[in-house]
């Protein structure tokens, strides 16, 4: 059996599930099993898709966010000098490794990180982390590149800037990007033989983004009536059809998930994590800036420092410990002692009420199966993902409502969806429990391959007894087929 994803990064699931507009997706509801999916920890693209595919959590993966510490020095503390996850930073087999062991290939388009372009046995297409894809190699083989330039002109892979008050070039640059893509979508699904076939759409990532605050009642920026309230809803319903479009091209025995990396939730503002550092005497200076300062330009006193932050959609704490760091403080035997009073001093900081926010804190060690690389002491998410983390310096105040990455109007949600549909899939209906490293074993399972030992999830129908896929009949698979369409109001 043929296996179909395609990928809405940072889809919500109660938008999906709720829009009763998106009549390709509801009724994939109706013929198949469908839920929300628990993402792991971080809940983001890098290196969500990956635990997703390869069926193991960040620890095990060894990447903890887009950027991270190559070694303990302070040196490579710098914004750009931390490590850039790209395709060679994922060790573990992914799914199309696994079955390309079987003889079987694939086609990879966008699923980050690949660049460079993954050597499958099939086709790879570069995802956002691509430079430039007039300059750069983005497709393996790299002969493909010409025909995609041929089909639609240059391939974009992301819009760059997409943090931006310039909203009506934002969502038309949006709209463009994945108008292409999924040109190219169709093109490969229809011109190119496979046996699994992979897409991320990163359009709806950034249209979250770029205008949640205009859409969601509860945000502290919304204004009813703004001119761009719709524009996340008429986004959901352009994926609809596109969708719809691909469910004619499928070939007989297809199993088709539409699946998200986590989901999306509005920002309350940003919590200056580095500052509130300074003020509990936990990062010290040699020198208060005066004006907003990145953490890599600040003038630290690692003599007295004993934690530090990077800000983002969440919070990588580091501690400055003895015999690890250059000139580390904090003796390697008070270790555990330091990281518990840590967490519980970080689980309740103030809120602009003075009311703390309900905020989770993750020791490593507690929710990986393996911690390579260099991973953080401890992982934060403030006010439980509707806070961003600030690591700028220089503020006036904890709580702000800008943001240190420039205009963004939503942060990750810990939750994503998936809808799943196949002619032998057992389960139907709303599915509770699943999680994103359970998607792997279940596709494999389903299309009857073997599952690596090295995949942490489980497969969503193990145990249970599969229908029969039509395989032994054409007429069977032509009227499982012909059924599915017919629900979907092709035929």
């Amino acid at each position: 059996m043929k296996i179909c994803v395609l990928g809405l990064d940072c889809a919500a699931p109660e938008i999906v599930f709720g829009d009763e507009r998106l009549v390709n997706l509801r009724r994939l509801m109706d013929l198949g099993a469908y839920g929300r999916l628990e993402s792991v920890i971080p809940p983001i693209a890098v290196p969500g898709w990956m635990c997703m595919s390869t069926s193991q959590d960040p620890g095990s993966l060894g990447v903890y966010g887009l950027r991270n510490r190559s070694d303990h020095s302070y040196a490579k503390l710098a914004y750009d000098k931390l490590g850039f996850t790209n395709s060679g930073s994922i060790k573990a087999l992914a799914i199309w490794d696994q079955l390309a062991r079987e003889g079987k290939k694939s086609i990879i388009v966008s699923v980050p990180p690949n660049y460079p372009p993954r050597r499958v046995n099939g086709i790879s297409i570069g995802c956002f982390l691509t430079p430039d894809t007039a300059r750069n190699d983005f497709t393996y083989p790299a002969t493909l590149k010409a025909k995609i330039t041929e089909l639609i002109g240059e391939y974009p892979v992301d819009v760059k800037n997409f943090r931006t008050d310039k909203k009506d070039w934002l969502k038309e640059e949006i709209f463009d990007m994945s108008r292409k893509q999924w040109q190219v979508v169709r093109w490969l699904l229809t011109g190119q033989g496979w046996d699994y076939f992979h897409f991320v759409d990163i359009g709806l990532d950034r249209m979250h983004h770029g205008f949640w605050n205009y859409f969601d009642p509860k945000h502290v920026q919304f204004e009813p009536g703004n001119p761009y309230q719709d524009a996340i809803p008429e986004y959901y319903r352009w994926l609809d059809e596109q969708i719809g479009c691909v469910l004619e091209l499928l070939d007989n025995d297809t199993i088709l998930l539409i699946v998200s990396d986590h989901g999306a939730q509005r920002l309350d503002g940003g919590f200056a994590i580095n500052v509130w550092l300074i003020c509990e005497g936990l990062l010290v200076l040699n020198e208060y800036p005066k004006t907003l300062t990145p953490f890599e330009e600040l003038n630290v006193n690692w003599s007295k420092t004993k934690a530090w932050s990077e800000g983002g959609y969440y919070a990588r704490v580091f501690f400055n410990v003895q015999g690890r760091e250059p000139q580390g403080i904090i003796p390697a035997s008070q270790y555990e002692s330091f990281q518990n009073e840590m967490k519980a001093r970080l689980e309740s900081p103030p809120g602009e009420d003075d009311q703390p926010l309900k905020s989770l804190v993750f020791k490593p060690k507690d929710i990986y199966r393996n911690v390579r690389n260099v991973a953080p002491d401890l992982i934060v998410h403030i006010g439980e993902l509707y806070w961003h983390l600030i690591g700028t310096v220089g503020h006036s105040k904890l709580h702000v409502r800008e943001n240190d990455t420039d205009s963004d109007g939503c942060n990750h949600a810990l939750y994503g969806m998936f809808i799943l549909t196949a002619p032998n899939c057992p389960l139907s209906g709303e599915y509770e429990g699943a999680r994103l490293l359970d998607i792997a074993p279940t596709l494999l399972d389903l299309a009857g391959h073997e599952i690596p030992e090295s995949m942490q999830g489980r497969s969503l129908v193990a145990g249970v007894e599969k229908k029969s896929s039509g395989g032994g009949s054409d007429g069977e698979a032509e009227r499982i087929v012909h059924d599915r369409l017919a629900g979907l109001g092709y035929v």
